[in-house]
């Protein structure tokens, strides 16, 4: 999946110090690299996941330590209130990114999700908004570095299994795409095409997730949803090229918004047909 010898040489050794900062239980490697998905320039995306007071003094002497006097580590709650901290480093010229997660909060987010709860939150980087669900999702698609507590081990095993409640919600969602269309339509007259531009984005998320959740996979971010909603199994035909054009042939005239809009009302009508709920 990633380079073998960097995996063993720096990886490995630097999430076993890393557990010995208190507060962290347990490293994993996450993102592209995680999946076997990379290319030659993905980033190494570590999750930090710590419980209680995390101490961030350390964790930014380790990366000190690691990456040079350069490098550094924030305090949490430095990236806003879902991606809460981190580091940015350059170890042996390659790009590792520490991500700080909450393993208590990622539980409580599990457990909601078995209820069908969620919420796509404010966060920077994030402009459909932080889907809360990618917590355990992102760690059911990870590969455990380290966990001496065998906490992290535990619900990694647990959030293997897709929750069908949450499945339902996030094809049920599917009725605010139809509310975002019709809120569209009404500044066509204006030639408004920031405000449609803006609705027919989240109209192309929510159909992302729509699919995903049918086909009970997890949806972690935007960047790559569009494509990789339409290679799935149910999506309906053309999807990724169809939503790219929602977007990308928007237009600016009251005539091309409104035939970019029927465009998107025909994805929405096809995407639903594509997650039949029994």
């Amino acid at each position: 999946m990633w380079g073998v010898e960097f995996e063993d040489v720096v990886l490995q050794p630097l999430a076993e110090r890393l557990c010995l900062v208190d507060g962290v239980v347990g490293v994993t490697l996450g993102g592209s690299r995680a999946r076997g998905m990379h290319t030659t320039e993905s980033d190494y995306d570590l999750g930090v996941y710590y419980r209680g007071a995390l101490d961030t003094d350390a964790l930014n002497n380790l990366a000190q330590e690691w990456a040079g006097a350069g490098a550094s580590a924030t305090r949490t709650g430095e990236w806003g209130p879902w991606v809460d901290g981190g580091a940015w480093l350059s170890i042996d010229g390659r790009a590792v990114d520490w991500l700080y997660r909450d393993l208590d909060r990622v539980t409580s987010v599990w457990q909601d999700t078995q209820q069908g709860v969620y919420g796509f939150h404010a966060q920077t980087g994030h402009p459909f908004g932080f889907a809360d669900f990618a917590y355990p999702g992102e760690l059911a698609l990870s590969v455990i570095l380290a966990d001496p507590s065998g906490h992290v081990t535990a619900l990694h095993t647990d959030v293997q299994q897709y929750p069908d409640p949450l499945r339902e919600a996030l094809v049920r969602r599917l009725w605010e795409a139809d509310f975002v269309t019709m809120l569209a339509r009404k500044a066509i007259p204006r030639a408004d095409a920031t405000y449609v531009a803006g609705c027919l984005f989240r109209v192309v998320c929510l159909c992302t997730h729509a699919l995903h959740a049918h086909a009970r996979r997890w949806l972690i971010n935007e960047k790559g949803a569009v494509a990789a909603a339409g290679a799935l199994p149910n999506a309906p035909a053309d999807f990724s090229t169809r939503a790219h054009a929602v977007l990308g042939r928007l237009g600016t005239t009251p005539d091309e918004l409104t035939a970019t809009l029927t465009l998107a009302e025909q994805l929405v009508e096809d995407t639903r047909n594509a997650c039949p709920l029994t």
